[in-house]
C-alpha cells in the first residue's frame, strides 16, 4: 500500500496506495450502503473490481497521477467483508469539548479519488456510481483543489509535518500487530468549514500564534511551555518516552465563492487509529482540558467518519465465495495504546505497544 512510483509515466499508481503523490484535484466520496442483501452483493462485486476500474481510468491519463483508495466502515464490515473487524476499527466517536464538538456522521464506504486532472476524477466517480446504482446513497461528496503552494484557505501551508521516506510505511501501514490486515491503513475524514471574514479580521501575528507557524515562510514557532498551545502542538502526538507518532494527511481546500461555503477536508491515514483519535481529543477538549485548539474558533467540524483501507489484494478477493458460513461478529481485542505526554485519558482506546508504531 506504500507507493513505489516509477519515473516511467506509463506505469499507473497502484490501487490502495495511501501515500500517492499530492495532486491538483480530489474527490472525497462517502457512501452509505442500503440495508438489503442485493445492495451488499452489488457493493462487494464493485469493490472486488475496483482495481480494474481504477487502472482503466488511469490509463487514459498516465501522467496525471490518478489514484483511488477505498475504505470500508465498521458498520458494514462484518456483512460486506465476512471477516472479523481489524483490531482498531470502530465507528467514529463524537468528541465533545466545552466549546466545540467533533460530530460522528454516517458513512460505510470512502473513495479518495485523486488526480492532477479534474476530468479523470469525474470520470471515475461517474463510472463507479453507475456500478453501485441502487445499492448506495451519497452521504457526502466534497470536491477538493490544490491552493497555491499547498496552502489551506486560511493561508497557511498544510501537511508540513507529514512523515517522509522510511517513516511513511511505519506511520501508515498496519504490521505484525494485526497480521490478518497487515499492509492496510486506518483513515479518518472530517469536513471543516471556515468563516473566512472572522479569520481575516485577525492580524497575521494572531493567526500565526494560533497555528504555531509563520504564515509567509511556514517556519515553525516555539511551543508554549504552558497554558494555551498552538494548533501544530496539539496536533502532534508524543508519548512519555518522547517518541512522536505520525499520521499522513492529504487535506484539501474546497468551496464556492458564490455560496460562501469554504473549508478544509481533513483526511488522515494512520497505522494506529488511536493516534488520530488522541489528536482530536487534544484539539477539541484541550491539553490541559479547557484550553481547546483556537483554530476551532474558525473551523467548524461538519462530519466525522472512520474507515479501514485494506490492501488491493484483499479487495480483489472480496467477491470470492466464502469457505464457510461467517461466524458471529465480535470486535477484535485491541492491544494497549501507550501513554502519551499530556494525555487526557479521555475516550482511551487500546492499541499495540509503541515499539510497533512509528
Amino acid at each position: 500500500m506504500s507507493s513505489a512510483v516509477s519515473g516511467d509515466t506509463r506505469v499507473p499508481i497502484e490501487p490502495q496506495t495511501v501515500d500517492a503523490p499530492l495532486t491538483q484535484a480530489a474527490i472525497f466520496l462517502v457512501l452509505t450502503i442500503r440495508d438489503t442483501d442485493t445492495a451488499i452483493d452489488t457493493v462487494r462485486s464493485a469493490l472486488a473490481d475496483a482495481g480494474g476500474l481504477i487502472k482503466s481510468v488511469a490509463f487514459r491519463g498516465l501522467g496525471s497521477s490518478f489514484s483511488c483508495t477505498v475504505g470500508i466502515g465498521a458498520r458494514v464490515w462484518p456483512t460486506l467483508v465476512r471477516k472479523p473487524l481489524p483490531a482498531q476499527l470502530h465507528p467514529f466517536k463524537t468528541v465533545r469539548g466545552a466549546v466545540h464538538t467533533a460530530p460522528a456522521t454516517a458513512g460505510d464506504l470512502l473513495f479518495h479519488i485523486r488526480s492532477d486532472r479534474r476530468d479523470l476524477c469525474f470520470e471515475f466517480e461517474q463510472l463507479l456510481l453507475q456500478e453501485l446504482a441502487g445499492a448506495v446513497d451519497v452521504a457526502d461528496e466534497t470536491i477538493g483543489f490544490r491552493y497555491f503552494d499547498i496552502r489551506d484557505l486560511l493561508g497557511f501551508v498544510d501537511g508540513t509535518a507529514n512523515p517522509v521516506g522510511r517513516q511513511l510505511p511505519e506511520a501508515t501501514l498496519v504490521g505484525d500487530e494485526d497480521p490478518a490486515y497487515a499492509g492496510g491503513s486506518y483513515a479518518v475524514v472530517q469536513k471543516y468549514t471556515h468563516p473566512l471574514s472572522a479569520w481575516n479580521a485577525l492580524s497575521t501575528e494572531q493567526q500565526e500564534t494560533i497555528m504555531g507557524r509563520r504564515k509567509a515562510d511556514n517556519v515553525e514557532l516555539d511551543d508554549a511551555r504552558s497554558g494555551q498551545r498552538a494548533h501544530k502542538t496539539l496536533a502532534t502526538i508524543v508519548d512519555e518516552d518522547g517518541v512522536e507518532h505520525d499520521t499522513l494527511r492529504d487535506n484539501m481546500p474546497f468551496g464556492s465563492a458564490a455560496s460562501g461555503e469554504v473549508g478544509t477536508y481533513f483526511i488522515g491515514y494512520a497505522r494506529n487509529l488511536w493516534v488520530i483519535e488522541q489528536m482530536l481529543e487534544r484539539m477539541f477538549i484541550g491539553d490541559p482540558p479547557g484550553l481547546h485548539d483556537r483554530l476551532l474558533d474558525f473551523s467548524t467540524a461538519r462530519t466525522g467518519t472512520t474507515f479501514f483501507i485494506p490492501p488491493a489484494s484483499f479487495l480483489a478477493r472480496l467477491d470470492d465465495e466464502p469457505a464457510a458460513e461467517p461466524p458471529a461478529q465480535t470486535p477484535s481485542a485491541a492491544p494497549e495504546r501507550p501513554t502519551t505526554a499530556g494525555s487526557l485519558g479521555i475516550g482511551s482506546r487500546r492499541s499495540h505497544p509503541k515499539d510497533a508504531a512509528s
